[in-house]
């Protein structure tokens, strides 16, 4: 079989140079397998070779995305690979987002690619078009058994072999409908699949439903005279200077900050870090994401009880729901041992 380059793209973690002191580290690529590599070189076929590892700090490539992929690009295309290879991510959110445009570019320029993430992971809903993305683990603890599947997948695509469903690839659906010959019309697959059902046994649909959360509305407060009010925003509004480094994309963290004796948010003591909008009214005036001036104007009016003396903030851009769910339930969990009976939730 004729010889086929591959090439992995890692983080600064994965690519052995360093944890999160390393995340602004810039492109930069060796001409060897590197860490997981190691491992995917042994589960890709015999004329696949890993001819070349890029690595890239997490925080630099979503911080100066454009820099990030023209450094990219033009690795790329001197290593002129027959498949890419992104992660695996797992549910790393700014990794994820990273592997999903690495995909992204190798797609721009006619290379398969291949990528691993958790389903929740926010790279998968924005780049799934773009690469394949073996369903994996929440952590790096499933490594063992990304790296078989996503090599069997690279090394298919290598090889331009067909590619099968899915369910059968282990790959998560990446929204694109082709059109196949079946034996039996719809109706009569229809009927087949509830009688499956009917009966107990095992069957796949082929319109899986999205799932998506609700959240039943909390009672209305009738009387706010009386109740301490906090503020908790994704539109990133931080001090100047963003002294937590909350992300702009795909946030790792949140911040708490407070507002103890402040009638209003300047634009010299406070900015967004969201990566997600346009910056500009945001830092001209903050109280447009977290409005302190108008709550201060409602506290002195006697109209709500009292303003909590912190607000809390992060960024939504990209943020993966498992992360949202975390800071929600620890964030909750404080206010209610606060005493805070009403919050207001800002976006952008």
């Amino acid at each position: 079989m004729e010889a086929k380059r591959v090439v992995v793209y890692l983080n600064q973690f994965f690519g052995q140079i360093g944890g999160e002191d390393k995340a602004d580290t810039p492109p930069q690529s060796v001409a060897k397998a590197v860490g997981p590599g190691v491992g995917l070189q042994a589960n890709l076929p015999e004329n696949c070779t890993i001819v070349g590892t890029i690595i890239c700090g997490d925080g630099y490539f979503n911080e100066n995305l454009e820099e990030a992929s023209t450094a990219v690009r033009q690795m790329l295309e001197e290593f002129a690979p027959h498949v890419v290879v992104a992660g695996p991510a797992f549910n790393a959110g700014r990794y994820g987002m990273a592997c999903g445009m690495v995909g992204k570019i190798a797609h721009e320029l006619g290379i398969p690619a291949v990528s691993g993430m958790y389903p929740e992971n926010p790279g998968v809903e924005a780049y799934r078009q773009y690469l394949y993305i073996i369903e994996t683990g929440n952590s790096a603890a499933a490594m063992r058994s990304a790296l078989p599947a996503m090599g069997k997948l690279a090394g298919k695509l290598a090889n331009g072999e067909p590619i099968g469903p899915p369910a059968e690839e282990g790959y998560l659906s990446r929204g694109i409908r082709k059109n196949v010959f079946a034996d039996k019309r719809g109706s009569e697959r229809a009927i087949d699949l509830l009688l499956q059902k009917l009966k107990g046994e095992p069957f796949t649909t082929e319109y899986p439903i999205p799932h998506f959360d609700r959240v039943e509305p909390a009672a209305a407060i009738s009387d706010l005279s009386q109740v301490t009010v906090a503020v908790v925003t994704s539109g990133g509004i931080v001090p100047k200077g963003n002294p937590d480094r909350i992300e702009a994309s795909s946030a790792s963290r949140y911040g708490k900050y407070s507002i103890a004796g402040l009638d209003t948010l300047t634009a010299e003591g406070f900015e967004t870090a969201h990566g997600g909008y346009d910056p500009v009214y945001a830092n001209q005036n903050p109280n447009r994401v977290v409005p302190v001036d108008a709550l201060r104007e409602l506290e002195k009016e006697g109209k709500i009880g009292r303003l909590f003396p912190y607000f809390y903030t992060t960024v939504g851009n990209g943020t993966s729901v498992a992360n949202a769910r975390k800071y929600a339930a620890e964030i909750a969990a404080e206010l209610v041992n606060e005493g805070v009976q009403a919050v207001i939730l800002t976006s952008t």
